[in-house]
């Protein structure tokens, strides 16, 4: 990709851009190493430096932001442009000469009083508008990629900012200190190998970067040419300036690591501790580790979260997925004998894991009935109280719906629903979970066992918070699927209550997270379990605390399905035409879906579609009219056909709505695509006889609620 090339009088290169900084946030490097490159990329594109087929790579190392360009031209092609200046009745007067406005205009543009007849007119909308036309420039390289750097380190995603003092003997003129996300200390600007003269941050551009802290083998490092930057740098540097290749090398590292400890071993899967982890080095080194084989006795999932939390390592699991006394460190050394470096993390690791035990072994001092009281002493929400009184209605609302599932007739089932929800928050005043929040749940399952409360109490309190996220699975027993559902709606209606609805991007309250999650919950637990009833159920239990909500809600609810089915391939018009019937057993939401499917595929569909959406205007305007038909006042033979073809269609496809089978159902309504346009074609509606009107109104009514019973067929209309 090296050599230069002459294009319409340019110079053509490819370009490398690098700014050399202190160690950059490791949890947002590649977030900004991204956005620098992009936007770089975007400041050249828009002054027509680059070429269609010019290629961007970003580089980003936890000392560097960098990108580098191919085909990046030195000066940009002249434009021929065409400028509005303002309407001919505002630039001319009645003789035709030029206004004091438009001599103006015309001077703030570079021009003079003889450019008045180089004007031309046309209309721009209703009035005449005078336009110039003019040759521009094209922009340099220095020019534009000055003012790319400038845009772009102002638009970076940096949440908090640094003001630093530049050195006396370095500073530029009027740059006595800057504000950047670290300190800066070094800018590199090569088109091919001629250094771009720009500034930024107090810096001048040259040719000089610098390696690895340790390992380089010349420093500072010298660029020759812009295409040189990723070997240079690694030859010389010993910094592999790549963040994707630094990733794949470790990922790479850390396989072969565990193979050879033994076979079906493996490093913990993580990519967000593999990003970080590659953001902390520039040239990683993977080491084996461990600790003392004691420290399994501990649960496993506080040993992982102590590890990669605190110390960013990689745990081991064996085949079965058990954690093993192996871990694995990423070392930005690569020393001869690594022993020193093995040891070091070993000793580091001992007292964050004996700190773990510790912590679970004072927790099972108490059982996690005894826990129940100090709940009450827990602040949730100072409109809704402690976390004694959530849990309270978390349990009433639990045993409500525990009531209304089948399973309600086995007092086990009950008392498990009872004691799960009672329990649930419990763990949140125990030691594991004060240092690990994450933990919550997961502890008091753990701690559930060792109080002997059994397996189907201990599953439903680690549950109890799923689904955690998108694709997370559905608790794995009843009673933990109500107590969850509970959980969930407490907080839904309790925060809707007191007017803390989620806005814009911010919810602090993860409620969009939580809606999701009972939408999952009653589609895909098949529970038959109706929204407005829990809704009512769950605002009950709080009293006079809140404001009714169930209204606001549902639609909330109704609007996250609609987000998560659209995800899943249903079209926009199939979820609108199903949601717009505010269904309340979400488990029927896909069969019907699956139906209007169907019925769309059908040739009848559009016509039938198209005349339910002219029964519904009909019907809006005649206002509240009842499914009510008197056949002796037919006129036409149109309303008589209509009607005997509803009387033999009509029941049948109710009883297949009653019976679930939503598809037949529509299906069944087919045949009903002729007579309705014989009636649309032989009928007049509103007729002038008000007996008369009514009756048609009637007819169409009950053809109406017919055709919408599985969806709101008017949605299917173009």
């Amino acid at each position: 990709m090296g050599g230069a090339d002459e294009q319409g009088g340019a110079s053509m290169n490819n370009l490398l851009l690098e700014l050399f900084v202190e160690e950059l946030p490791p949890k947002s490097l590649l977030k900004l190493g991204q956005a620098f490159a992009d936007g770089i990329a975007k400041g050249l594109q828009d002054n027509g430096l680059l070429q269609p087929h010019s290629q961007t790579q970003m580089f980003a190392t936890p000392r560097r932001l960098a990108v580098h360009i191919t085909q990046v031209a030195d000066k940009a092609a002249t434009q021929h442009v065409t400028q509005k200046l303002m309407p001919v009745s505002v630039g001319l007067d009645a003789q035709g000469q030029a206004t004091p406005a438009l001599l103006k205009k015309l001077q703030s543009m570079g021009l003079g009083a003889e450019a008045v007849g180089q004007l031309h007119q046309k209309t721009d909308g209703k009035a005449e508008t005078l336009f110039v036309d003019q040759q521009v420039e094209g922009q340099t390289l220095t020019h534009a990629l000055q003012a790319a750097l400038l845009h772009t380190l102002d638009k970076l995603p940096i949440a908090k900012t640094m003001t630093y003092q530049l050195m006396a003997d370095t500073a530029m003129p009027g740059w006595d200190s800057v504000s950047f996300v670290r300190p800066a200390h070094g800018l590199v600007a090569l088109h091919g190998d001629q250094v771009v003269p720009i500034s930024v941050l107090g810096l001048h551009a040259g040719h000089v970067t610098h390696g690895h802290r340790f390992e380089a083998k010349v420093s500072p490092v010298v660029l020759k040419h812009a295409d040189a930057y990723a070997d240079t740098l690694l030859q010389d540097g010993a910094v592999i300036a790549s963040f994707e290749a630094r990733r794949d090398s470790i990922a790479q590292q850390l396989q072969a690591a565990a193979q050879r400890i033994g076979s079906g071993v493996a490093a913990i899967h993580d990519p967000e501790l593999l990003d970080e982890v590659t953001a902390l080095v520039e040239r990683p080194h993977v080491l084996v580790c461990q600790f003392d084989q004691a420290f399994l006795d501990v649960p496993q999932e506080c040993l992982i979260l102590t590890m990669k939390a605190n110390q960013k390592y990689f745990p081991l699991l064996d085949a079965s997925g058990k954690l093993t006394h192996r871990f694995l460190v990423v070392s930005n050394i690569s020393p001869a004998d690594p022993s020193a470096v093995i040891g070091g993390n070993e000793r580091v690791v001992r007292p964050r894991l004996a700190d773990a035990q510790f912590f679970f072994n004072q927790d099972r001092k108490k059982t996690l009935a005894s826990r129940v009281e100090g709940l009450g002493k827990v602040v949730y929400h100072n409109k809704l109280g402690t976390q004694g009184e959530r849990t309270e209605r978390v349990r009433l609302l639990a045993n409500r719906i525990g009531d209304r599932l089948p399973q309600a007739t086995d007092a086990a089932f009950r008392a498990a629903v009872d004691t799960a929800a009672r329990l649930a928050k419990t763990d949140l005043l125990t030691d594991m979970v004060g240092e690990f929040p994450e933990l919550q749940g997961t502890m008091g399952a753990y701690y559930a066992r060792h109080d002997g409360l059994g397996e189907e109490i201990a599953q439903a309190i680690e549950d109890h918070y799923k689904p955690r996220f998108a694709g997370d699975e559905l608790p794995r027993n009843p009673v933990g699927l109500v107590v969850a559902l509970a959980d969930k709606l407490e907080t839904l209606v309790g925060m809707f209550g007191i007017g803390n609805l989620p806005t814009g991007d911010k919810d602090p309250f993860a409620l969009r997270r939580h809606a999701l999650g009972v939408v999952r919950m009653l589609s895909d637990g098949d529970v038959d379990l109706h929204l407005d009833d829990l809704l009512a159920q769950c605002e009950a239990v709080f009293g006079d605390k809140i404001e009714p909500v169930a209204q606001v809600l549902t639609a909330f609810i109704h609007d996250r399905m609609a987000v998560s089915l659209r995800d899943q391939s249903y079209s926009a018009q199939e979820v609108d035409a199903v949601l717009a019937l505010n269904p309340q057993r979400l488990g029927d939401v896909r069969q019907r879906l699956l139906a209007v499917r169907a019925f769309a595929a059908l040739p009848e569909s559009a016509a039938l579609a198209a005349a339910n959406k002219r029964i519904g205007n009909v019907l809006k305007k005649a206002g509240d009219v009842a499914p009510h038909v008197n056949p002796a006042l037919f006129k036409e033979a149109a309303e008589t056909q209509l009607h005997q073809t509803m009387q033999q269609l009509l029941p049948t496809s109710l009883a297949q709505f009653e019976a679930g089978d939503y598809t037949a159902s529509l299906q069944t309504l087919a045949a009903l695509r002729q007579p309705v346009d014989a009636y649309f074609d032989g009928v007049m509606v509103n007729a002038e006889d008000p007996a008369l009107r009514l009756n048609r109104q009637g007819l169409l009514k009950s053809l109406h609620v017919a055709m919408n019973r599985v969806a709101d067929l008017s949605r299917l209309s173009a």
